[in-house]
């Protein structure tokens, strides 16, 4: 065989190699569920990934029974160019978090500022390594069997305290409205880490994993547009079970990813954590 004929061959192999990078979902029956190991030590500093950033200090605000006024908040505060998402704590009021200062000090000045915008009438300051002890968040309505103090389980806590709550936050602002990829922002700021704003850049960051080694706190990614490319993403709590904001006029619930919608749209999974 020529020379030329060889490199077209090996070039037309690359093609259709590359071209098959999503997971042919369809061909099984279910996913495999991976058992969940719950921990009864005390916590441990997690071991994360270099792509993951520990928060700085937070600012907190407000404490609403009703929704809405949380929602009301978060609206002025993004009016101020300030990212905010709003979240329901352990005695059932909502508060309104913001920032991710280096020091307490920024976050203190910041803070009053939104005082003096007569926004908020009182602030409370969240430091690094508080996140898990402070954010009063816990699983509503449906257990998780939840036994430990491990951060993945703290996540599908987090991520199942939000279930229920109305999907406003796309109002908030057309571009940083509390989508999909927000929420799952959300979780992980609760518990004191950053991960990346959108669905597709939190997919690149994180480490790619199989199916039938899901973990809770572990992130699921589909393709729900006519696009074909990464569009929605979800939060991974065990027994083939995530969590997800599935749009505007919708509220935030559990989903199988043996729903046949989901099972034709998945794209892969990734991890934050080792």
């Amino acid at each position: 065989m020529k020379k030329t004929a060889i490199a077209k061959t090996l070039i037309v192999l690359v093609l259709v190699i590359g071209c098959t990078h999503k997971p042919d979902i369809k061909t099984l029956p279910h996913y495999p569920v991976k058992p969940q190991k719950t921990s009864t030590a005390p916590l441990q500093q997690p071991i994360l990934k270099p792509e993951l950033k520990r928060m700085g200090y937070t600012v907190q605000v407000g404490a609403f029974k009703n929704v809405d006024n949380a929602v009301r908040m978060t609206k002025a505060l993004e009016n101020k160019g300030i990212d905010a998402f709003f979240y329901k704590n352990e005695a059932g009021l909502f508060r309104v978090r913001f920032g991710d200062f280096k020091t307490r000090d920024e976050a203190k000045a910041a803070a009053q500022a939104i005082i003096d915008a007569k926004i908020a009438e009182s602030f409370s300051i969240i430091a690094p390594g508080e996140y898990i002890q402070a954010k009063g968040t816990t699983p509503s309505r449906k257990p998780l069997n939840i036994t430990g103090d491990s951060l993945r389980d703290q996540l599908a806590a987090t991520a199942n305290g939000f279930i229920g709550l109305p999907y406003q936050w796309g109002d908030i602002s057309p571009t940083k409205g509390f989508d999909c990829s927000s929420f799952v922002m959300a979780v992980y700021q609760l518990n004191g880490l950053v991960v990346p704003r959108t669905s597709e850049e939190q997919f690149k960051k994180g480490a790619s994993i199989d199916a039938e080694n899901l973990q809770r706190g572990d992130l699921l990614f589909f393709a729900t547009n006519s696009t074909g490319r990464i569009s929605h993403v979800g939060i991974y709590i065990g027994d083939g079970i995530f969590i997800h904001a599935p749009g505007k006029g919708k509220q935030i619930k559990e989903e199988s990813l043996n729903t046949k919608y989901y099972r034709e749209r998945y794209m892969g999974a990734c991890t934050y954590l080792n």
